[in-house]
């Protein structure tokens, strides 16, 4: 018999539980209550805020999150020792590793990408960069969700998030002599949380560092003194995912479960899948029981919830979740033989991330920088000072910086005078996205840069694509992962967009810095970059496909557009089931992902709690 199949059969195999142990991680199904309040599916960023907050606001309601991974000792930072320059580290927990279909529109390229498999989710694994969106990139889930969201009570614009990326994160100030140094600048009234998940700026920048920020600002490209207060078009220092003073990775799985441990109603369940949401007696009689198995036998088992689950498994395994559950696309569930439970077509698509290729180049001067990055691999005593320096209290030296704090984020209007050309082919498609596009104020390329040691390289990131994927679980293994289809490049306003970048970027080439260090460009060249067709192609078959930004797939719009929830999360015609992750954004915002995923996870708290509290809890 089928996984799918096995685990229909088992909904008569209800678990009955034993008492239950002073330890709150569990490993066992025994561990467990009788049944739960609340149950929330993946302990990552967002799922692990929310039950913080509810264990916190409703002490008298037990809450069990169930999590695929496990809870890890060590959660190093994207550079700490013993590793030199971004390399991997030997102590890094255990990620999903996805490889997305061929990409047809892109070479045949494929997207890699990765996701935390570890209590605390993508925060203990990713790369601490930690920017938020401008105020344009969360007025426009407004804006593409139309004016019955608009009209909502729970508004999820600029203003209705922006405290809660207050609320989710306490930012330390760096020191006057740090902040004189490297000439940081911020607004602490962009900030103002108390919470234990902490961001600062690093105690070190690498010595060529102000080489491209001389660069930049040749441009003309502007210097915000804050870029996480909403207004983020120009040169931006960003805040990075750890601890002010021991330069330690912060994120959830310390700040929303460890540190705010002991509390009796907050279960953990490790090592165990979440297989589906059940109703037995349809959508509208919620909320579901929710279907797990061990990691270590298979065995399958349900839980009882009284109040809601929450599928917090994020962007690329919350559809999968749901797929299981019988709830998305009639096409495909009846495609791979799995009874439908409520036609979601929503479910699994508007699949987003950022991409894009590089500008590269080299010196022909003597590069008189000390230290560079190589310094780490070729120098033993500097690498012994910084490993030294990095169990200093407070840290210091090259191991506090992680994987940089800088990067430049610029409007489409700031890049060509052709911006509007290139929006009028989308505004009978999504005039939210072109608007986004249009607006001078709202970055629609990101190039972060720590240092530009040779080969010197600007990424254009591509902030706003128009193609759409799909996350679809695997027919032949439906257990596993999902069949990722980035279908990248097929939207071809795509191209237009990254054609203007990279001629924008060249032009840094050009600067009197980088003439005055005989730079020689390495690509694309300008042979290439003064045709359009060749330069569509260097884009087409240089880009990366994938920064590590997935989300989208359960988008936060009306099903008449292909929404999957509300903005209360509720997934549209399924009673006590919602979603908070990375999948609900319908738009993905020009920053990063993990500030905006702890930020959804504390509005999302805070819209559950004051909707249980009118119902009496």
């Amino acid at each position: 018999m089928g996984l799918i199949g096995a685990a229909f059969v088992s909904l008569a195999a209800l678990t009955s539980a034993a008492s239950i142990p002073t330890s709150h991680v569990k490993r066992q199904t025994t561990e467990l209550r009788d049944k739960y309040d609340i149950v929330i599916v993946g302990a990552g960023t967002s799922g692990l805020t929310v039950a913080n907050r509810l264990t916190e606001a409703f002490p008298s309601k037990n809450v069990l999150v169930i999590e695929y991974g496990d809870v890890h000792a060590t959660t190093p930072g994207t550079f700490d020792p013993p590793t030199d320059w971004i390399t991997s580290n030997p102590d890094a927990p255990p990620t999903w590793a996805f490889t997305s279909l061929p990409n047809p529109d892109m070479a045949d390229t494929q997207a890699f990408v990765q996701a935390g498999q570890v209590v605390g989710g993508s925060s203990a694994v990713n790369g601490m960069f930690f920017d938020r969106g401008s105020r344009f990139d969360y007025d426009s889930w407004t804006e593409a969700a139309g004016p019955e969201f608009s009209q909502c009570a729970n508004k999820w614009n600029w203003q209705g998030i922006f405290p809660f990326f207050q609320k989710s994160v306490t930012f330390t100030e760096p020191s006057a002599e740090i902040a004189q140094r490297y000439n940081y600048t911020w607004d602490v009234a962009a900030y103002g949380g108390s919470t234990p998940i902490h961001s600062s700026f690093a105690s070190f920048q690498w010595a060529d560092q102000p080489l491209l920020r001389k660069v930049w600002q040749e441009m003309g490209i502007n210097t915000p003194e804050e870029c996480a207060g909403g207004d983020k078009e120009g040169i931006c220092w960003v805040p990075t995912s750890q601890h002010p003073v021991t330069a330690r990775r912060s994120h959830a799985g310390l700040g929303h479960y460890e540190d705010v441990l002991p509390r009796a109603n907050y279960d953990l369940l490790v090592k165990h899948q979440v297989v589906r949401v059940v109703y037995p007696d349809g959508p509208d009689a919620g909320p579901p029981l929710v279907e797990a198995r061990s990691l270590a036998d298979g065995q399958l088992f349900n839980v009882t919830v009284d109040g809601e689950v929450i599928v917090s498994a994020g962007a690329l395994h919350t559809p999968t979740v749901l797929q299981r559950s019988g709830i998305g696309a009639a096409s495909f569930l009846g495609s791979v033989g799995i009874p439908l439970t409520l036609d979601l077509p929503g479910v699994g698509a508007n699949l987003q991330d950022h991409s894009g290729p590089p500008v590269s180049w080299n010196y022909t001067q003597p590069y008189e920088f000390f230290p560079l990055p190589s310094e780490m691999a070729g120098n033993a005593t500097f690498k012994a000072d910084a490993i030294a320096g990095f169990d200093e209290t407070p840290a210091r030296g090259p191991y506090t910086l992680a994987g940089g704090n800088s990067a430049i984020f610029v409007s489409l209007p700031h890049m060509t005078a052709d911006h509007a050309a290139i929006t009028d082919q989308i505004r009978a498609m999504l005039l939210a996205l072109a608007n986004l596009l249009d607006n001078p104020e709202a970055p629609s390329l990101e190039t972060p840069w720590a240092t530009t040691e040779a080969p010197g390289t600007a990424w254009s990131f591509l902030l706003h694509p128009l193609s759409r994927g799909t996350v679809r679980l695997d027919p032949a293994d439906p257990l596993e992962k999902p069949i990722l289809d980035y279908r990248a490049g097929s939207n071809p306003v795509d191209a237009a967009v990254q054609l203007a970048q990279v001629r924008y970027l060249r032009r840094l080439l050009e600067t009197p810095t980088m003439v005055a260090h005989g730079v020689s460009e390495i690509a694309p060249g300008a042979g290439i970059a003064d045709d359009d067709a060749a330069l569509e192609q260097y884009v087409r078959s240089k880009s990366t496909l994938s920064f590590m930004h997935p989300c989208c797939t359960a988008a936060m719009m009306p099903k008449s557009r292909g929404g999957v929830v509300g903005p209360d999360l509720k997934v549209h015609g399924a009673k006590g089931l919602r979603v908070v992750d990375m999948s609900v954004m319908p738009l993905v915002p020009a920053a990063h992902l993990s500030a905006t995923a702890y930020a959804v996870g504390e509005k999302a708290a805070d819209i559950i709690i004051k909707g249980w509290k009118k119902q009496g809890w």
